[in-house]
């Protein structure tokens, strides 16, 4: 018995085939192989052709089912991540109208910004528990004030994850999950966000259907089936954001509980079990996958830009010539902790909603020619980033979020010692790393949702836990990193 998962991206589309018994990846693959191609017509513009998300899922899902050697009946249930806040816009035949405009996207930036002043910020606050900001719906804005034709043909609106879903079910439906994310759920009203679909003159009729995240979603049709090689009637039976799903896939659930990823940017995403926000919105706050009317469970995101890319950027730059990640680290480790003083912003890539959207760009601070190195130099670099990370967690505390355990995925940053040990010993937490990724988290979230698992527990009982790192030398860490916040 097999479980499908999907991870949408806006690099690539990946696919899994996990065992629901043993909960092994049998099988994944991933197209296209180099990165997929972002339409980009003018400065701050990104849109991608949703028929692309379709193509690469086609060449991935045969991929693995090529390779597994998997009967296609075998599978019981598919899940679905995707590349959050996307717009994607639907006519009455379920035909794509316009490319996608997608999370990078920055058009929608002033339509946002004047229905956070103009709404009231306590108001959206305490209904949308963020600004309207970028989001969908502001992305949505843009499009019936520039393309009103095009509006009036609009039929649905669609998350890339519902696009998904649709083109294998052709059933449109979303989630509150989905709609959170989108600025298009109302918390304190427990229903759609009708202050800001009237604000943007907008009917209640372009959403989609609800249903909760983990329930039949639709069912392989039967031409799905034929482009898929799956089994027609094969049920859909949950989907989420990437970064809910992110959680999810490192068995995050529970208030205090924390999934962390640093790549190019890094993510700090923590589930509190109460309605809060933060009154300066520097942080993000959507529903949860097991948020519920019955049991509050938000998603807190916070996101530094400058994460993995300041990392590269020294390795470039900074390092020895030729030099692996590994032997940087090694390199980093004759410093000693605080760097000798050395501090690092790492927020030279945009700017930081943490910082109120102010772009700062990156800073060296405290270099003595007579004393200071590479090794300072590259030690104070990641310092710097978990030093962010610690910023913004307090943000989380400020809320009512107790942070005690961060569970992360055992790649990129996270594969330094120097970062994850600064990490536990700055905030306190431990640090439990796992093998996992976001499309087995989707087939395993699947398997909730088709009541082949009971509960997250069974879910991801055989999830593998690689290493713990446990809090030291916490006071070293502390004062360096009141040095830094002293700089900031």
């Amino acid at each position: 018995m097999y479980l499908l998962g999907y991870d949408i991206g806006s690099s690539s589309v990946k696919a899994s085939l996990v065992d629901a018994h043993t909960g092994r990846c049998v099988s994944s693959a991933f197209y296209p192989k180099t990165e997929a191609a972002i339409i980009a017509v003018k400065p701050g513009w990104a849109e991608q052709d949703p028929a692309s998300w379709w193509e690469n899922l086609k060449l991935a899902t045969a991929d693995i089912m090529a390779s597994s050697g998997a009967d296609p009946k075998d599978i019981k249930a598919i899940g679905i991540s995707y590349q959050m806040h996307g717009l994607v816009c639907v006519d009455k035949d379920q035909n794509v109208l316009r490319p996608s405009i997608i999370w990078c996207d920055s058009r929608a930036v002033p339509y946002g910004q004047k229905a956070f002043d103009t709404l009231g910020h306590e108001n959206c606050l305490s209904h949308l528990l963020n600004s309207p900001g970028n989001f969908t719906a502001s992305k949505l804005a843009w499009v019936k004030e520039n393309e009103p034709e095009l509006y009036d043909r609009i039929y649905k609106i669609m998350l890339p994850g519902d696009y998904i879903a649709m083109k294998l079910s052709g059933e449109i439906c979303t989630t509150v999950s989905g709609l959170s994310e989108g600025m298009l759920w109302d918390f304190a009203e427990g229903a759609p966000a009708q202050i800001l679909l009237d604000h943007y003159g907008m009917d209640r009729s372009i959403l989609a259907e609800i249903r909760p995240t983990f329930s039949e979603q639709g069912r392989v049709s039967a031409s799905a089936a034929a482009e898929l090689g799956l089994a027609e009637g094969t049920p859909i039976t949950y989907r989420a954001g990437d970064q809910p799903n992110n959680a999810l896939s490192l068995n995050v659930f529970n208030p205090g509980e924390i999934a962390s990823t640093a790549g190019t940017s890094g993510v700090v995403y923590g589930v509190l079990g109460e309605v809060n926000y933060d009154p300066q919105s520097r942080v993000n706050t959507f529903a949860h996958v097991n948020h519920t009317e019955e049991q509050t469970r938000l998603g807190v995101l916070l996101c530094i830009n400058g994460t993995g890319i300041l990392n590269s950027w020294m390795k470039r730059n900074v390092a020895p010539e030729g030099i692996s990640y590994a032997q940087m680290n090694e390199l980093a480790s004759q410093a000693p902790i605080g760097s000798a003083g050395v501090s690092i912003m790492p927020f030279g890539n945009g700017a930081e909603r943490m910082l109120q959207n102010r772009e700062t760009g990156c800073s060296v601070h405290g270099v003595n020619f007579n004393i200071h190195d590479k090794s300072h130099l590259l030690r104070a670099a990641q310092e710097g980033i978990v030093f962010s990370f610690k910023y913004g967690i307090g943000i989380m505390e400020q809320m009512g979020m107790n942070v005690n355990k961060i569970h992360a995925g055992h790649a990129n940053m996270f594969l330094s010692p120097i970062f994850r040990e600064t990490l536990a010993g700055v905030t306190g937490a431990v640090i439990e790393l796992y093998d996992t990724d976001g499309s087995v988290g989707a087939a395993k979230g699947a398997g909730i949702g088709a009541g082949i698992y009971k509960d997250n527990k069974e879910a991801f009982a055989t999830l593998e836990k690689l290493a713990v790192i446990e809090p030291s030398d916490t006071a070293a860490y502390n004062e360096a990193y009141e040095l830094w916040k002293s700089r900031m």
